[in-house]
């Protein structure tokens, strides 16, 4: 493995304003979510989220830049150098605190963040020769968080809309739709991966309804909360962990949700996370088998290459096979 070094995520300008934008839309969604909407969590918890998250996100590049003998990412560009660098953390702390309900046990929601946070540093990849993090950070924390502590819960989704009412019900999905559908088709690229997602999950409530039974309205139900809406477009098409290949997006798209059908017929709650978790998990060990047999080839190559420059030419060749066969040496033949 020694042939990759580790690398900070992307930072080029069309991700870093993809990730402003997220960051924004999550922001006043929080914002509105404890003023208008009915989010259940106190408070004070999302500040403690960003904290944590903040926090970790610079210790690990701190350690990481002393150990790489580089400046850290977040020093050398001011207040927007920082703020560049911290905003996958401030989207991850948020989103934990959003979709996560640990009670009041706010340490629950502090260690899932630190795990959110601190996976990107651990469990990497090789993607063109540079190491990038493959588990998707919210999910896999919240995915942490349900299964060390089995009494914690998601976010209950009525919360979204829980003191709204008439048409305001509907309006807020379709202007997350509409939102997420703009920055994924326009920033970040993934509506083949949003449309194999939900032709998938149609076709897994189809067959869960025809081989055990079950209703298919209710397993398509789901999609019409708004949990599900911003699973779509801001969890699942994380495009720091799914690929940017068409038929690589349909491939993971599609493998979510056979993953939450078959979870689902086997009466897993929270099927939806831990299928994105588990297919991130399986992406990343095939990124690495690449890597090795990729790694294993060229090294055959170059041995193939060094075995030809040290063999004979034709001409070394004959003379050996003369002299073992008798024939005159050219010293001898001189004397004579």
């Amino acid at each position: 493995m020694a042939d990759t070094k580790p690398s900070p995520p992307r930072h080029d300008p069309k991700v870093i304003t993809a990730l402003r934008r997220f960051a924004i839309s999550i922001s006043v969604f929080n914002i509105i979510g404890y003023t208008v909407l009915g989010f259940e969590q106190p408070w004070v918890w999302p500040f403690i989220a960003l904290a944590t998250g903040y926090a970790v996100e610079i210790f690990l590049e701190m350690v990481s830049a002393r150990q790489e003998g580089r400046p850290p990412r977040f020093a050398g560009n001011g207040p927007r150098g920082l703020m560049e660098f911290l905003l996958p953390a401030h989207i991850t702390s948020l989103a934990m605190n959003m979709l996560i309900y640990v009670n009041d046990n706010v340490w629950a929601l502090v260690f899932g963040v630190t795990l959110a946070v601190g996976a990107k540093w651990v469990l990497r990849a090789p993607v063109r020769g540079r190491l990038r993090h493959f588990m998707n950070p919210s999910n896999f924390g919240i995915a942490m968080i349900l299964l060390v502590f089995p009494w914690a819960s998601i976010a209950p989704p009525y919360h979204f809309t829980e003191h709204v009412g008439t048409f305001v019900d509907w309006l807020i999905p379709v202007i997350i739709v509409t939102a997420g559908t703009m920055l994924n088709g326009m920033l970040t690229g993934r509506l083949w991966l949003i449309m194999a997602w939900l032709v998938g999950f149609v076709l897994q409530a189809v067959v869960r309804g025809i081989l055990l039974d079950t209703s298919i309205l209710a397993g398509l139900g789901m999609m019409t909360g708004v949990a599900f809406v911003l699973f779509t477009n801001y969890m699942v098409t994380d495009p720091g962990t799914s690929p940017s290949r068409p038929v690589s997006q349909i491939a993971f798209g599609g493998g979510v949700a056979a993953v939450y059908g078959v979870l689902m017929g086997m009466s897993i709650p929270y099927g939806i996370f831990f299928a994105t978790a588990i297919v991130c998990l399986i992406r990343g060990g095939f990124l690495w088998a690449l890597h090795i047999v990729d790694r294993s080839r060229r090294e055959y190559e170059a041995q193939q290459k060094a075995q030809a420059a040290l063999a004979p030419t034709p001409e070394e060749t004959s003379t050996v096979d003369a002299v073992r066969n008798g024939a005159p040496k050219a010293s001898e033949v001189v004397r004579t």
